[in-house]
């Protein structure tokens, strides 16, 4: 007798506690109680007839079955993807996440919109691509962009990308800082520094995780972690308040009191993609695409200034 293949939502379930191994931050993410969580993992365990996990008090981890398993249900979940992207309608709005008003993404997305006014798309402002990829993933947005070689493997076999353009990185320094007149502070100048890099926020993941790499060559010091700050706003005031500075790229938004000076010696770049979710045809897609590829050439966007730095994950 063949077996019941298992409800995608089941599947669904067990590949966000694989990833997190963190039941608590699997449902948030899933949006979704714990308990009924734990209940679908239960069900799917019933229903495979194998144990998935190895749950304590103190960690979940995948059991020997459970690592069998999860590169099979991932290919799944992957084709249950693609077969719901091509049968969107490509007459709705594409949903496309820019993260801020200055950035790479939403100059693109402008570009897009003159280029192609019949396309609608709608932006929305996430903080970063490793929270937008799991919107991308539940099915809540379509596009995103950032450092797609961040992201966990599991999530980046979900998902689609481009890359668009290689950012210089900077430091954002309030005006007062002594190293705010120079024009290009050098990373060696910075040695010891405390620099604010988005620690603490699960959704900016792939920004903190290149980040350490950069501080680590250069005895620069990441400031603590701080709960996820919503919106320029909010980002603006907390930063003046606490008089952080910051790690950022030439793409960023000006702020009152702060000055933005790009790094030298080296030069660290930040690997920006076009990313979204695998199987997706949209009008809207194709337009972000043939709109980054023209900017990309027009502003030499894929070029590396000299004495470049570019993370060997990237």
């Amino acid at each position: 007798m063949t077996p019941m293949a298992p409800d995608p939502r089941l599947l669904r379930a067990f590949a966000a506690v694989a990833e997190e191994l963190h039941f608590t931050r699997a449902a948030a993410r899933l949006y979704v109680a714990q308990q009924a969580l734990s209940r679908d993992i239960r069900r799917l365990e019933e229903e495979l007839g194998a144990e998935l996990f190895e749950r304590t008090t103190r960690q979940v981890q995948l059991t020997p079955e459970g690592e069998r398993l999860l590169p099979y249900i991932s290919r799944v979940l992957a084709a249950y993807d693609e077969l719901a992207a091509a049968c969107t309608v490509s007459d709705t709005p594409l949903l496309v996440d820019v993260g801020a008003r200055a950035s790479t993404a939403y100059q693109v997305l402008r570009a897009a919109r003159r280029r192609t006014p019949g396309v609608e798309f709608a932006a929305r402002f996430h903080s970063g691509l490793a929270g937008a990829a799991a919107e991308i993933l539940a099915g809540r947005l379509d596009v995103s962009f950032g450092r797609v070689t961040g992201l966990p493997a599991e999530v980046r076999s979900r998902l689609d990308h481009r890359l668009v353009r290689y950012e210089r990185m900077a430091v954002l320094l309030p005006e007062t800082h002594p190293l705010a007149d120079l024009k290009e502070v050098p990373a060696g100048k910075l040695r010891g520094e405390i620099l604010y890099a988005a620690a603490g926020n699960p959704a900016t993941t792939e920004w903190t995780s290149l980040a350490t790499e950069f501080f680590a060559r250069h005895g620069i010091r990441m400031a603590e972690p701080f709960p996820e700050i919503a919106g320029e706003e909010e980002f603006t005031r907390i930063v003046r308040e606490r008089g952080w500075s910051v790690l950022a790229s030439m793409q960023f938004i000006g702020m009152p009191g702060m000055v933005l000076r790009p790094i030298c010696d080296p030069v660290p770049i930040s690997p920006v993609s076009l990313v979204w979710r695998r199987g997706l045809r949209h009008d809207g897609l194709t337009a972000l695409q043939t709109t980054a590829d023209k900017l990309a050439d027009e502003g030499d966007w894929l070029q590396f200034p000299p004495g470049s730095w570019l993370s060997p994950n990237d």
